[in-house]
């Protein structure tokens, strides 16, 4: 059932395009539990040896790669930076 708010994690994945759907639905859990814990290295955000062996398997796997992962972050920037007015960052 879908609630109809979009997370931050929604909009950050929305340009993501994996082979399988799993590995896309497996990458925003993912992302929502470290980003929940930002800064924390993956043991210390799952707290548990079968969590966080899920986490490195995903990024150890070969059908997931740097471009499937950080193509909706780029798009998400991208679109965050044409929708802002003025400067972006400081001179």
């Amino acid at each position: 059932m879908t609630t109809g708010i979009e997370t931050w994690v929604d909009r950050e994945v929305a340009g993501c395009e994996f082979n399988d759907e799993r590995l896309g639905r497996r990458f925003c859990k993912l992302l929502g539990q470290v980003g929940s814990d930002m800064g924390q290295s993956i043991p210390l955000v799952y707290q548990d040896w079968a969590n966080t062996k899920a986490a490195y398997g995903f990024f150890s796997n070969e059908r997931v790669n740097e471009a499937d992962i950080l193509g909706g972050h780029f798009e998400a920037t991208h679109e965050r930076a044409t929708t802002t007015e003025g400067p972006i960052l400081p001179p």
